[in-house]
């Protein structure tokens, strides 16, 4: 049975149609961490945040380890967005970046990371302490 050029197409549309609705769905939401980094060679961070989507509060807990040039320790607040999110679980999971700087006594972070769940967190901050990396790293936030 042969299917008209006119029916694949409507198939074709309604499939973009539906693809592009699920894209549009996505929303975002305000968040701030508190990350705590320590290390030589071997870096560990840890700290906790607020996840604020449609209203409502969601605390968040942070680790994290890297590997590289880590030498010092570093207290960072970040304040930003987080995009392409469903719901507020979206934003848990692991976030991974390459990276260098320094701060000594104050310095100033931004970074763009994300998730395996597509999330995205666009953060800016102020950085106090001692600290010069070139490493690889690794966060996980979770849902506390």
């Amino acid at each position: 049975m042969r299917i008209s050029s006119g029916f694949r197409t409507a198939a074709v549309a309604l499939t973009a149609l539906i693809a592009t609705s699920a894209a549009a769905l996505a929303d975002s939401g305000a968040i701030h961490l508190r990350i705590v980094k320590a290390g030589f060679v071997v870096g560990g961070s840890g700290g906790s945040g607020t996840l604020t989507f449609h209203g409502r509060k969601y605390p968040l807990s942070i680790g994290g380890i890297s590997y590289g040039f880590t030498f010092g320790a570093s207290e960072t607040n970040f304040y930003g967005r987080v995009t392409n999110i469903r719901k507020p679980s979206d934003v848990a999971g692991v976030y991974g970046q390459a990276g260098a700087g320094a701060a000594v006594i104050k310095g100033a972070q931004g970074v763009v990371l994300t998730n395996q769940n597509g999330a995205v967190l666009t953060l800016s901050g102020k950085q106090v302490g001692a600290i010069v990396s070139a490493d690889l790293s690794g966060l996980a936030l979770s849902m506390r």
